[in-house]
């Protein structure tokens, strides 16, 4: 069965509902050879994705590298790419490495959310990956997740009259031709949407089957808007995705009791209707009609595989309706394959 193919609002770019997420192939650096990469990638491409996504930040540019390197042996028209801008990778010694990264790429990253720097990381990132152009170009982390109370609002402040007006240039000018936010929380996406004409928003995390929220102002927001959403760590960074406490996280942190019994609590109505959890979360953000694709990361080749069968599952209608009752998950605006 083929990928669904969906359209990132109104501007013609188009992205297959499962999309490959750059970030792993880059973080774990030398624990995964090149000939291992072009395994992995070979499988995305192999099953169909033709939705790709990186950023600067995912190991110190060596995530783009990696990306562009395949796809550059690939028809140009026949994927999306998306990448980032707002943070500049600069010599290891004027910046800071981040932590999270286990590549050995001899660079460092510098915050850069003005005008020009938008325009500098684009270019440095054409040289990366070894392509002339990307489709999507996303405002990295200008979120308080990222930056913190204190910091965040002129985090937002300089990003408002510097890189966002950059990337509406750089579509006004034909440079790409979609743009948007990449981040870790809906509210700053709420607020750009009432100042820019974005085409699309890269969410990590935030509505998924485990939470909700989006579901109160912002997606209906999105859908009246035509503006698409990506949704990254559909497993809530493996909470979703492990049935063993020790193996899961959230947000990239052992994770707490409460959120634990939800996923648990999930878990047990997805196999009382013999579902594999992993299918439920890969398929329930795409069930929304603002949503257009989810990337999960992919770290071996069987993942690859595994995403598309649990993707192509059939679910019962009996499963989200229980998990309804039960208090679990939403279905305001969703919409049910039987309805």
């Amino acid at each position: 069965m083929a990928l669904k193919i969906n359209t990132l609002g109104s501007s013609g770019v188009k992205v297959t509902e499962l999309g490959f997420g750059g970030a792993p192939i880059g973080s774990v650096g030398p624990r995964v050879t090149e000939e291992q990469v072009t395994e992995i990638l070979n499988a995305a491409w192999d099953i169909g994705i033709r939705y790709f996504d990186t950023a600067p930040l995912y190991g110190h540019g060596l995530s783009e590298r990696r990306v562009g390197r395949f796809l550059s042996q690939r028809p140009r028209d026949e994927f999306a790419l998306s990448s980032k801008v707002g943070r500049l990778l600069v010599p290891e010694d004027e910046g800071e490495r981040f932590d999270k990264m286990l590549d050995q790429e001899p660079f460092s990253i510098r915050y850069d959310y003005s005008y020009d720097g938008a325009r500098r990381s684009l270019e440095a990132s054409f040289e990366r990956l070894g392509l002339d152009r990307v489709d999507i170009l996303l405002c990295h982390d200008i979120d308080i997740w990222t930056h913190g109370e204190d910091k965040q609002p002129e985090i937002l402040k300089t990003a408002r009259e510097g890189i966002l007006r950059a990337l509406s240039d750089l579509k006004r000018e034909g440079v790409i031709r979609a743009f948007g936010l990449g981040v870790n929380e809906w509210q700053v996406c709420n607020q750009i949407l009432d100042e820019f004409d974005v085409d699309c928003f890269l969410l990590a995390g935030r509505f998924t089957l485990l939470e909700q929220a989006p579901l109160d102002v912002f997606l209906p927001r999105c859908v009246e808007r035509n503006v698409s959403i990506i949704i990254g760590g559909p497993f809530n960074s493996g909470l979703l995705a492990n049935a063993e406490r020790r193996r899961a996280t959230y947000d990239y942190k052992p994770v707490d009791d409460a959120r634990w019994d939800k996923a648990q609590s999930i878990r047990r109505i997805c196999e009382n209707h013999d579902v594999d959890m992993r299918a439920a979360a890969l398929r329930y953000p795409l069930m929304h009609p603002a949503v257009a694709a989810v990337i999960p990361g992919m770290w071996h080749v069987d993942e690859v595989h595994t995403n598309l069968e649990l993707l192509q599952q059939s679910l019962p209608d009996a499963l989200w309706s229980d998990l309804s009752d039960a208090g679990l998950v939403r279905l305001d605006g969703i919409d049910l394959p039987g309805t």
